[in-house]
């Protein structure tokens, strides 16, 4: 009996400790899920300001609350044109500073006959070095500069392991996506804090908050992009300035060239124009944004993908882009070869 009598109270005391630690972990499984329900619905009325409330106002007039001129660097082609373009669609004149090249000087009088703004064209190499900076300031230090658009980037032509890029981009890319952004910002920034008012757009990329193999160090500093524009908008929020880090996934540009899926403009891979249309109405209401919800929508996938399974699919598809690249060289090769042989023969 006292056998009995012992084992039930061990049976007793098993199920309170039990019921105790059953009680504990449904607590703790409540507190997990009501942040992350809490989480989630934070995200979603953020995309709701970002890409529903920002779109009521998207008329509203940019020259009276940030300044007369923008300043687009990159804005030859792709982006960097579409959302020059955009702004001149609201009245601000617009300083267009990309390489010598004759479509920078279409899009510049393209802009002022469709939209009646000035345009000041600088033909500019970022990757020359410092001495390039001197000959910028000297066009626009009498400008009221309201917005700075770092647009301006490089990409490896095609996704490549890092010791298969070759050095001169690896300069290009630190001289261009890491350094125009920098000397640009601390160039510009000094009037607007005096004046209170302006905006510095950082277009960054939606890789720079994920580790992507094969294109390590054009993600690397775009993840810099990002990490500068939150930390100036930190530093100088109190001045009225608003820095926004822009993070789009892929848009149908140049730099996509390499993929003939990735040229091919869609819902999730918008067009240069449908991306700066949608991006620009969120200026000034979010610091921090993709600029077009279905990447929004693509970013919270990959939020939830675990690090090391996104590194493995990232990859894994940025080896079949590699892929369809050579194959597009070696076919281009093959047509060359055929066309020497034949101009040979004909000869």
């Amino acid at each position: 009996m006292a056998v009995v009598d012992s084992f039930e109270y061990l049976f007793r005391e098993i199920s309170l400790v039990c019921r105790s630690t059953r009680d504990a972990l449904a607590f703790i499984g409540a507190l997990y899920a009501s942040r992350k329900t809490l989480q989630f619905i934070g995200c979603v009325l953020k995309a709701g300001n970002d890409h529903l409330l920002s779109k009521l106002s998207r008329w509203s007039n940019l020259q009276k609350r940030f300044g007369k001129w923008a300043v687009v660097t990159g804005s030859s082609e792709g982006i960097g044109r579409a959302y020059a373009r955009e702004l001149a669609s609201r009245g601000l004149n617009i300083v267009l500073i990309s390489k010598k090249e004759n479509r920078l000087y279409r899009t510049a009088k393209d802009i002022e006959e469709k939209y009646g703004v000035q345009t000041c064209v600088l033909g500019i190499n970022f990757n020359e070095g410092r001495e390039i900076y001197q000959e910028i300031w000297e066009a626009i230090k009498d400008k009221e500069i309201g917005i700075l658009v770092n647009n301006v980037g490089v990409m490896y032509d095609y996704p490549q392991p890092f010791l298969e890029v070759p050095t001169e981009m690896l300069w290009q890319l630190i001289n261009v996506n890491v350094a125009t952004a920098t000397m640009m910002t601390h160039m510009i920034l000094p009037q607007m804090v005096q004046r209170c008012k302006g905006a510095v757009v950082m277009v960054s990329a939606g890789s720079c908050d994920k580790i992507t193999p094969l294109t390590t160090v054009y993600s690397a500093t775009k993840s810099f992009l990002d990490y500068f524009a939150r930390a100036i908008q930190y530093e100088y929020q109190d001045h009225g300035i608003i820095v926004q880090s822009l993070m789009p996934f892929y848009v149908a540009t140049r730099m996509t060239r390499f993929s003939e899926t990735l040229s091919r403009p869609s819902i999730m891979i918008p067009s240069a124009a449908d991306y700066a249309r949608h991006a620009i109405a969120t200026l000034g209401y979010t610091s921090r944004t993709t600029g077009y919800w279905p990447h929004t929508l693509q970013g919270w996938i990959i939020q939830c993908i675990p690090d090391s399974l996104w590194m493995w699919g990232a990859t894994r598809l940025n080896y079949a882009f590699k892929r369809q690249t050579d194959e597009r060289i070696k076919r281009r090769s093959l047509r060359l070869m055929h066309s020497d042989q034949s101009q040979e023969s004909d000869s």
